[in-house]
């Protein structure tokens, strides 16, 4: 089909699901929703143009070039994406209503390229996804890293610029600037991978192998179609028929269905997923994080902590760009944002839950803005701190020499009787048990508001819906004394039988507030009082327990160590609050259902292999359930 070029950018922003533009027109306010004098002076002083860049394997990549026609030299700031870089053509109705990161660095004038990844829209060759580095294609070693490189090399030699580069991403295109950054260009001085993929058996549609449908069969249902050659066009998007997401999933379980009786093949790169159920090769050779080596440039990688997509991303790239190249400038930022958020909304809410500031003004203006500007146009000497971090619970920025801080004392909440969690053990001769069944046609679901997509909200959302479920485990201290700050990683400890073969393990964290709570400011009739805040969530599919490669059975009835380590946070409980950790086996319909019977290949489990099931959960004296968090010493 034929579309135009509104069209072509609405399809682009459905795609990418976190591309909304973003300006800035002083540099005390940032509005995240563009605007006609923005679009006006990116029409009045910038001039585009549209090449193709032959690549060292002779595939051409589509590339847009605007540049400031005042007739300067300025640095380069490089889009690389999947998602489409429309509108196509070079009238100045064909220009993009923003440009760049922000609008404050639209204005302050670069040269903006966005580009075409390898097969995707009007560049040629195949998609692959999450090129594996060490691929070859036409006889030559090519990849992200490699394109990036031939991109620059083209640009630097046909632009008129002042011989420095930058590149940024969000989500997909996070990835892509992260690839960008290995074994660097000598002109890449400046490389922001935001809310970034690593690895997609962490990422977005597996966690800890554990498989996440409502990511997955919407993303590829339009994502993946195959094209014929280079077009303008996305492919048609999915007709679910519905909006109940929670039934959709459910009528499309088992799996197989949905071949079955929606996608009939068509989709190559599902079709990928569920032959490759295993950490196996496949995956290990997508993983971008055991190439992040020869980085050569600044690097700034943004998260959200209520990433619902990749919060795994960018905390694992900043770490193992840190362990891989210590000598260069390497900062992690991470605010109270869902995916993409700081680029879509002003940051100062989320779902029910307020943060006390417009947090993405924040980012803009004292972060992202100097990163560029001090490495690309060497006007600014600002450094950034290594780690600048927002504490929830009290609203505010940190800024950190490393991360996870230094100053962390690790301690340990244990499971006990009664739904209590206390920092205080079980006794040495205590033995305890909590046992709950768990149905595969009533899975627990993972919000109140089971539309198709998730809901960003979800990772603030307020946990008490479910307290009342016969199979959802709780435990509860007492209220705090005093403030509590829990930074770094969050490691659950869960020793666990089943009386079935099979079984998934979720475990949250949650802060539950004071009965005499007040109401948020962004919503004042919104009764906070005794809110379940979700502050940190994970799960783990049980046959990994033991390692991602070689799943194993339960063996039913006998005791089972699964440990699931819940990815970084910084918060504060504060005083009167409680602590919570929920533990269940079901998530649904975030997570497919375990037909709690073992399969080879999960994606291949025949009805009759969903059965009812009874789980344990020890917390005996000698072999305790717990979770271990890190508590921030010395905190004021």
């Amino acid at each position: 089909m034929k579309t135009t070029p509104i069209q072509n950018i609405l399809f682009w922003l459905i795609g990418s699901v976190i591309f909304f533009s973003s300006c800035e027109t002083e540099k005390e306010t940032y509005n995240p929703v563009r605007n006609e004098t923005d679009s006006l002076f990116i029409v009045n002083n910038y001039d585009k143009l549209e090449v193709e860049i032959p690549m060292r394997d002779g595939t051409k990549l589509f590339t847009a070039v605007y540049t400031p026609n005042d007739g300067g030299e300025y640095p380069i700031i490089l889009f690389r994406t999947p998602y489409s870089i429309a509108p196509y053509g070079i009238e100045k109705s064909d220009y993009r209503m923003d440009l760049g990161p922000n609008m404050a660095l639209t204005r302050d004038k670069y040269i903006f390229v966005y580009q075409d990844v390898r097969g995707k829209f009007m560049s040629e060759g195949d998609f692959v996804n999450m090129t594996p580095h060490n691929g070859i294609v036409n006889g030559r070693r090519v990849n992200e890293s490699t394109d990036t490189f031939d991109t620059i090399e083209w640009l630097i030699a046909n632009t008129k610029n002042n011989g420095n580069v930058g590149q940024w991403g969000i989500s997909y295109p996070g990835f892509y600037t992260a690839a960008g950054m290995i074994d660097s260009h000598p002109a890449l001085k400046a490389v922001s991978p935001q809310a970034p993929i690593a690895d997609w058996f962490f990422d977005d549609f597996h966690h800890n192998g554990a498989f996440f449908p409502s990511h997955t069969f919407w993303f590829f249902s339009f994502f993946g179609v195959p094209r014929e050659g280079p077009t303008q066009d996305w492919a048609p998007r999915f007709d679910f028929g519905t909006e109940d997401g929670y039934s959709f999933y459910q009528n499309m379980t088992p799996l197989t269905k949905a071949n079955k009786n929606y996608l009939h093949d068509s989709i190559p790169f599902w079709n990928e997923v569920i032959s490759h159920p295993n950490y196996d090769q496949f995956w290990q050779d997508r993983s971008i994080l055991p190439h992040l080596k020869n980085v050569n440039c600044a690097v700034l990688t943004v998260g959200g902590w209520y990433d619902a997509e990749d919060l795994y991303g960018p905390l694992n790239i900043y770490q193992t760009v840190e362990k891989n190249n210590p000598k260069i400038s390497n900062t992690l930022i991470m605010g109270p944002w869902s995916h993409g958020g700081w680029r879509r909304t002003e940051g100062d809410f989320l779902g029910d839950v307020y943060f006390g500031e417009k947090t993405s003004t924040f980012f803009n203006n004292e972060v992202l803005t100097p990163f560029f500007s001090k490495h690309l146009k060497e006007d600014t000497d600002a450094a950034l701190a290594e780690a600048i971090m927002f504490e929830t619970g009290t609203n505010q920025w940190r800024k950190f020499d490393q991360w996870p801080p230094e100053n962390l004392s690790y301690n340990t909440l244990y499971f006990k009787k009664k739904n209590e969690l206390s920092f205080t053990p079980p006794k040495a001769n205590e033995f305890g048990v909590d046992i709950f069944k768990s149905n595969p046609a009533s899975p627990v679901p993972f919000t109140q508001y089971p539309n198709l997509r998730i809901p960003k909200e979800y990772m603030v959302e307020d946990q008490s819906f479910v307290i009342t479920r016969d199979d959802v485990l709780y435990y509860v201290t007492a209220p705090l004394e005093e403030n509590l700050t829990v930074a770094g990683p969050i490691t659950a400890n869960l020793v666990v039988r089943t009386d079935q073969t099979a079984a998934d393990w979720v475990v949250k964290l949650i802060d539950v507030y004071p009965n005499d709570h007040a109401a948020f400011s962004h919503q004042p009739d919104k009764i906070m009082g005794g809110y379940h805040q979700m502050i940190r969530s994970e799960a783990i599919r049980g046959r990994f327990r033991n390692g991602l490669e070689n799943p194993e059975p339960f063996t039913p009835k006998k005791d089972e160590t699964v440990k699931l380590k819940l990815q970084d946070v910084l918060h504060t409980f504060k005083k009167g609050h409680r602590i919570m950790v929920q533990v269940q086996s079901s998530w649904f319909p975030l997570m497919d259902i375990n037909p709690q019977t073992y399969v080879d290949n999960i994606f291949e489990a025949e009805e009759d292999d969903f059965v009812q099931a009874k789980h344990y959960l020890g917390r005996s004296g000698a072999n305790p359930s717990y979770i271990k968090i890190g508590v921030l010493q010395n905190d004021k």
